[in-house]
């Protein structure tokens, strides 16, 4: 089988080196999506163990698409009865860019009639009750070539299912982006952690997954668990197989926000996570001096330390100057602290000024839509 896992632009180097490490070896790297091959029990596998992906898609097959003639015999050559059964449920999504179909709603009908087509010929029936599981169906057209897809996450993998479903923090962080930006850090679980504006605590809490190397999707469900031609054993070993494969240790994770009700999330978060023990979180000041000095320098432990955030933008949360305010604040708070590593993400375009001090390397990402600057300090 052909899988596709599609990420955020800028990590897809990171997803394709979680994929060789868990033993894969045709792996190819696109803008914004990653390739590879593999069997059935790697749906599980790797739906269960990747961090920066956002979905594991199993490619059905791609065919020119310059019509919506060409588009529907495309999708109704490809072999949906191998995957599909006659009351299974296959809604429809994706997108299009640079081609001539730029009509999202008349794709879909288009898809789904031709998908409807084949099935009632294959199964050898007229009547397709979509009543049993989901088999989502993902297109993407790119200049004028149709690719289609069958999702096998359902809800992304994104949405860990720690997350209270209560939270009221404003614009949080993707915890694909926040995995990506530890894995960036190459926080090896010795290091002291330290995230000044914790948010929901997502840096924090895929920093303490990180270390414990628990597996992302252990407290989630995926929408091929329901799939019929699937082992449903495939799926209870695979997670028996991640559990085994945890470490325990002595972990230094630290988090502080200005605002209690953020803390008080971010904990909640820590606990559905099972990652409680592992992180501290207050409410503190990052402007302030003293708190850095509390944390990394006053520890009682001698190891290097990392400070890896996501202040406030300016866009989505704060005002522009407001947020220039604060990145003054947090660049001399942390001034005398040239020995400590420290990744900061932000689409502010003169963060370093602010900051006041240019950084050693920056990478592009992005938060959702968002195009942001991991700004990196060795």
């Amino acid at each position: 089988m052909n899988f596709c896992i599609p990420c955020l632009f800028g990590i897809e180097s990171l997803c394709a080196d979680e994929l060789k490490q868990l033993g894969y070896e045709d792996v190819k790297t696109l803008n914004g999506q990653v390739l590879f091959s593999g069997k059935e029990k790697d749906i599980a596998n790797t739906n269960i163990n990747i961090r920066t992906g956002e979905r594991v898609l199993i490619v059905i097959g791609s065919a020119p698409a310059r019509s919506f003639d060409e588009l529907f015999e495309a999708v109704r050559a490809m072999q949906w009865e191998n995957y599909i059964p006659s009351d299974g449920s296959f809604p429809v999504k994706g997108h299009s860019l640079k081609s001539k179909l730029q009509s999202i709603p008349d794709c879909q009908k288009i898809i789904k009639k031709a998908t409807v087509e084949r099935l009632r010929e294959k199964h050898k029936t007229q009547t397709l009750t979509e009543t049993a599981a989901k088999y989502p169906i993902q297109f993407a057209i790119r200049d004028d070539i149709a690719t289609m897809y069958l999702d096998t996450s359902g809800e992304p993998l994104y949405k860990r299912g720690y997350r209270s479903s209560s939270n009221t923090v404003l614009a949080p962080l993707r915890e694909t982006l926040a995995a990506a930006i530890v894995k960036l850090s190459r926080y090896k679980g010795k290091e002291i952690v330290y995230d000044p504006f914790c948010g929901s605590g997502t840096i924090p809490i895929e920093a303490a997954m990180a270390a414990l190397c628990r597996a992302p999707g252990l407290k989630r469900a995926f929408a091929a668990e329901l799939w019929t031609w699937l082992d449903k054993k495939t799926w209870s070993n695979t997670k028996e197989e991640a559990i085994s494969k945890e470490y325990k240790g002595d972990y230094c994770i630290n988090g502080s926000d200005i605002d209690p009700k953020c803390v008080e999330t971010a904990v909640a978060n820590a606990k559905s996570a099972g990652v409680a023990e592992q992180i501290s979180f207050k409410t503190a000041d990052a402007t302030k001096p003293e708190i850095y000095k509390d944390i990394l320098i006053s520890a009682e432990r001698d190891k290097n330390t990392i400070i890896m955030t996501n202040p406030p933008y300016g866009e989505r949360v704060m005002q522009k100057n407001e947020a220039e305010e604060l990145y003054r604040g947090f660049g001399a708070a942390v001034h005398e602290l040239d020995n400590r590593r420290m990744y900061v993400l932000s689409s502010h375009t003169q963060f370093e000024q602010t900051f006041g001090k240019i950084a050693v390397k920056k990478r592009k990402l992005y938060n959702g839509m968002i195009k942001c600057d991991l700004f990196m300090y060795f």
